[in-house]
């Protein structure tokens, strides 16, 4: 006669097994779930979000891996990376301190030239109102201090780092920003000129022809410098400006 008991006692023995069973892992189980949560399983992640363009998301993860492992083998990496990351996102109010104290702590890092060449990157692109350049409206009020500040930036990556692979488009970003720069002066003059304060515009047009003479706005500059003397009768500097810019021509 089969015993009730026994059965009630297999099926107790059946059920803690293929519980013990399910709680239990292979060693390569246990391995892969650790490297999920690792910082270089962390790392991984935020650079594929990286070369997706999911910046957001890997400004998460890298700001998340900064902050836990401040001194970890991937650290100055991990920084590096949240740099571009801001940039590309456009949160330059971000990237700036992050690179600023990249500088200070990592004065021979053999990747500074880069993080300098970012720095740059990051004034030109704050300097830049897109609405008003993509429409021409000019504004001589417009601050400039973050194009100054670029322009120097990518002067010192130049003078110190002669030999980096960045220094050609830092070369060409300087041309416009010298354009840009020189430009908002001539801009500033003809806003003095029409309220006839011509001793104010033409100090402008010679800190152009002091500081920006590789710009475009070196013509400009000596045509609101010709009519200025004019208004203020000043024949013989006239012709100085008139000889100039026939010399410019």
């Amino acid at each position: 006669m089969f015993n009730f008991n026994t059965l009630r006692q297999l099926s107790i023995f059946t059920v803690l097994s293929l519980t013990l069973v399910g709680c239990t892992t292979s060693p390569e189980d246990e391995v892969e779930r650790v490297s999920d949560n690792s910082p270089k399983a962390r790392y991984v992640e935020a650079k594929k979000s990286l070369n997706d363009g999911m910046y957001n998301r890997a400004i998460t993860i890298l700001s998340d891996l900064e902050s836990r492992y401040p001194f970890g083998p991937l650290s100055r990496q991990v920084q590096l990376d949240l740099i571009f990351a801001y940039y590309k996102s456009g949160k330059f109010a971000e990237a700036l301190p992050s690179i600023d104290r990249f500088i200070n702590l990592n004065p021979n890092h053999p990747q500074l030239d880069y993080v300098i060449y970012m720095k740059g990157l990051v004034n030109m692109e704050t300097g830049i109102n897109g609405f008003q350049d993509f429409f021409g409206i000019e504004n001589a009020d417009k601050d400039m201090v973050t194009s100054r500040e670029a322009f120097n930036d990518f002067n010192r990556l130049v003078d110190n780092y002669p030999e980096s692979k960045y220094i050609p488009d830092a070369k060409k970003r300087m041309m416009i920003l010298l354009d840009k720069l020189a430009h908002h002066e001539i801009v500033i003059a003809e806003y003095y000129m029409r309220r006839s304060a011509y001793v104010a515009a033409l100090n402008r047009c010679k800190y152009v022809l002091e500081y920006y003479q590789q710009s475009t706005s070196v013509k400009d500059a000596l045509t609101i410098m010709i009519s200025a003397y004019d208004s203020l009768g000043l024949p013989e500097m006239k012709a100085d400006a008139e000889l100039a810019l026939q010399n410019n021509q």
